[in-house]
């Protein structure tokens, strides 16, 4: 029952000292994996800039676009993962669109 007790103890420190939990330092970190899996999606380097993605989101769109034989679905993930993207390099508001 100790033992149970200093390692209950144990992640809460590290929760408290790391931010995250034991469990989740040595995972897969999902932010990153979203990142690269919207990157992948677009066709996209790590460094994009604004435009390189707003371009390959257009580009995206025409093909998966449901009045050109795609699907709604397809639509929803190009534009999640245009968003993602964006909202990593670019503060929100019109100002940031330059």
């Amino acid at each position: 029952m100790k033992f149970l007790l200093l390692a209950a103890l144990a992640c809460v420190a590290v929760k408290m000292l790391a931010g995250r939990w034991p469990w989740e330092l040595w995972g897969p970190n999902a932010k990153a994996a979203a990142e690269k899996r919207a990157r992948n999606l677009l066709g996209l380097s790590p460094a994009a800039s604004y435009n390189e993605i707003i371009d390959a989101h257009r580009r995206l769109i025409v093909k998966v676009h449901p009045d050109r034989g795609g699907t709604a679905d397809a639509v929803h993930e190009a534009n999640a993962a245009r968003d993602l993207l964006l909202a990593r390099i670019a503060p929100r508001g019109p100002d940031a669109r330059g």
